[in-house]
Order: C-alpha cells, then structure tokens, then sequence
C-alpha cells in the first residue's frame, strides 16, 4: 500500500528522462559561480581577478555557522568577479573561471579515514566545508538542519521527487543506490537516530526495488513507497505520510521528531567523507517538449543552461518558456545565460506556456484549491486577502503555513493566479506577525 497525505493531486509527470541514464558532461570554457547559493549568511569571495583556482578549491565563505562555501568545480583563471543573473533572475555577486581544461584538484581533498573517530561537532563541520545544502531546492546549509534543538527519532530521505519532468533523483537512486545507503548510514550515526525511512514515489517501481535490494540485510533503513501526488515530496507531506505526525505551525520537523534531507543531498554527504570532494558538480535534468533530446547530465557547477540545451541537441522550435527546476516551484527564466547552481535540477523549455491568468475572472466558488491544498488551507480567502492587502485576514487564514506549491493556481478554473498574489503577500504577513503587529492593510 502507497503512502500519502490529504488534499494534493496526481498530475501528469512527464518523466520523458526516466530511462535515459546520466551523461557526463565536460566543462564550458567559462564557469559562473554565485557567491551565494543557500539559504543562510552571505558569503564573500576568497578569490580575485587573476588567481588560479583548482577543481574543490574554496573561492567563497563566511565565518557564520548558517552558510555553505562555494568551491570552484573546475582550474583556471579568475576571469572577473561582477554581478551576474542567478536562476531567480536577479544580478548577483558572481566569480567567473575560465576553464584551463586540465581540472587541476585542490591538494587538500582528502577522505575522512575513520568517521567513527569523529565528534558530532567535526562531521558536522566536514558537511559544511563540503558546501552541501539542500539539493532538492531548498537550499538550507545541510550542517545546520543535522544540528536540531533536540534529539530525533527518524532520519527521512526524500525520493520523492514529485515535480513533472524532473529524473535527477531518480537517476542517482537508480545509478549511486550503494553510496545512497552508505550516506544514510552515515547521518543514522551523526543523528543518533533509531530508523531511517526513504520516500520513493510508486512511479519509480525500479528505484524502490533498486534500492530495497541494497537494503535487505539493513534493518536500520526502510525503503517506504509513496502514492504517486504532488507535492508528495514536500516536507511536511513527506512526514506525515510516513510517519503520521503533523508538523504545527511555526515549529520544524525537530519538533516532531523528526529530520528530512534530498537523496542528491545524502550523496554529497558520502562524497564528502568517503572521497573528500566537495560540491562541484550535479545532475541536471534537461527536458520538455521544446528540446531536441531530453537528457540527464551530470554538469560542473558553473555552466550556463544555453550549454546544456546544446549538448541536449537545441531546440525544435523556440521556447516560449524555460523554466529552472520543475514546472510547479520552479523560475521562468528570461535568459539562457543563466549558470547551473547547487540547487539547479532541471531545465524546463516548452513550446507553450500554460493559458494566460484572468485577474478580471471572478471566483466561481468551485472549492477546487481548497479540496486540493496539501496545507488544509483556503487559497481563495488567502487570495483575496493578499489582493486586499488585509494582514489581519491572511494571518487568520493561515498564510504562514502555504507551501507555495501552486495546486491553487493550477486547478483554478476562473484562471486566478493565487500563487502569484499568495507568496507576493506573504513576506509582509510574516513580518507583521513577528512584530506581533498586523496593523499594515
């Protein structure tokens, strides 16, 4: 039996790039890396014009706990350091390689030789020197969510991925299930927890199998299979699906128990005690109905998407959307200039976009967004409340606790684009609610 949660829809997946196993690809002449690519303190550069840099160097910190270093995934020269569009569409702080081809490593990577001789406090500071953060999109500095307040019963992996199109997850599970399974064994230990369950959607049958498989002798991990709905990989979808408990309002998984990281994360997690090797690289998921060849790749950090599109063999026609990362939570993109990031899943190009939303079309009170919000949420007070910019409204109805998955917007059939208005709002509620003011209409 499949495991689920409440509200939520089955749509379709799309997974064209199921089956194709992950290509290596090279590295482009020139490397893009954003100076900051987590949730946390702003990092600055460790570089300048002119240096040389090898293959896991570090080239951007800060002394913070709550930040992730970046580390250069190929050699060359430090072209510039200037400002350059990341996938949100924003011009940030970004360190420009050009790539001398001969990827030159770091001197300092270097295995961990007996883990079980490390203190809490050192694998916690070998998953931060290693720059992993949440690979599913979050971007949280991994280092910090395996610190919580209090002790936890249950590791969680998330194999969810539910978003259409996107087979990143699905291929490392299919292609790394050893290195997966010695990763959740290796944060089992750093959390002291007493099981480990991975998540697997129904519709990667031979991922579960896969890794069941690697599992029969562990009764430490369980591989537990998911009903196939989005957003069944969201975190707190994901615990009480497997678990049962609900994570209240304003607290953290910890608080229930409990502690979730990507399978792409569990990787890196491995790699960076069993190899020595920090993030520098990710597979990327290049699909959609405008691109010649769908394709996973496994890409350094740093190349743009108009090099993955061509390495995928172009487009058919042009896009006219491309999208990072899936086609629910993910970001239009007005540039194919943009560099693939730690958080970078998927390229998304498709020859039509989705209908235009109707700000002018009333609510026809269907009850749509409401059945299917995975929150128990009522997106349509919660829209109306962000267009009226009534505070007091939205904290009533909840707005704190939306997920910003967009079922809303896609089941609406007025064409209300809720998503949009909900998450413009919703920083501002927050704000207010922790002034513990909501005065601001």
């Amino acid at each position: 039996m499949a495991l689920t949660f409440k509200g939520g829809l089955h749509i379709p997946d799309f997974k064209l790039t199921a089956k194709l196993p992950v290509i290596d690809l090279p590295g482009d002449k020139l490397h893009y890396f954003p100076i900051t690519q987590h949730k946390g303190a702003p990092l600055k550069a460790l570089v300048k014009t002119g240096d040389h840099v090898r293959v896991g160097q570090k080239i951007a910190d800060a002394e913070e706990f709550v930040a992730a270093p970046v580390h250069s995934s190929v050699s060359g020269t430090v072209k510039d350091v200037c400002p350059h569009v990341n996938s949100i569409g924003i011009k940030t702080e970004t360190i420009v390689v050009e790539n001398d081809m001969k990827y030159e490593t770091a001197e300092n990577l270097r295995p961990v030789e007996d883990i079980s001789a490390l203190t809490t406090r050192e694998m916690l500071w070998v998953i931060r020197d290693a720059g992993i953060i949440g690979l599913g999109g979050a971007g949280f500095p991994t280092h910090v969510k395996l610190n919580p307040p209090k002790q936890v019963e249950f590791l969680i992996i998330n194999g969810a991925e539910c978003e259409p199109y996107i087979t990143s997850d699905h291929r490392r599970m299919l292609e790394n299930p050893e290195e997966i399974i010695d990763g959740a064994g290796i944060l089992s230990k750093l959390l002291g927890v007493k099981k480990c369950y991975i998540g697997i959607e129904a519709n990667k049958r031979d991922a579960i199998d896969t890794l069941r498989r690697e599992v029969r002798f562990n009764s430490g991990i369980e591989i537990m299979k998911l009903k196939t709905k989005y957003p069944q990989g969201a975190e707190k979808q994901l615990i009480k699906a497997i678990t049962g408990r609900n994570v209240p309002t304003g607290k953290i998984p910890a608080d229930v128990g409990v502690v979730v990281i990507n399978v792409d994360t569990v990787y890196n997690v491995w790699r960076a005690f069993r190899k020595g090797i920090p993030v520098i690289d990710r597979i990327v998921t290049v699909s959609g109905d405008a691109v010649n060849k769908p394709a996973n790749f496994r890409v350094p950090l740093g190349v743009t998407v108009s090099y993955m599109i061509e390495k995928a063999g172009g487009f058919k026609a042009p896009p006219q959307k491309v999208i990072i990362g899936g086609p629910m939570m993910g970001f239009a993109q007005y540039t194919t200039d943009t560099p693939v990031a730690k958080t970078t899943s998927a390229v998304i190009a498709l020859l039509e976009a989705q209908p235009t939303y109707d700000p002018d079309m009333p609510c026809i009170r269907c009850g749509k967004c409401v059945s299917n919000c995975p929150m128990g949420l009522m997106p349509n007070h919660l829209n109306k409340a962000a267009l009226d910019r009534d505070i007091d409204a939205a904290l009533r109805f909840n707005i704190i606790e939306c997920i910003e998955c967009g079922l809303c917007s896609y089941t609406c059939p007025a064409k209300k684009n809720m998503l949009q208005n909900i998450a413009a709002f919703k920083p501002m509620a927050m704000k207010a609610a922790r002034r513990g003011s909501t005065s601001g209409k």
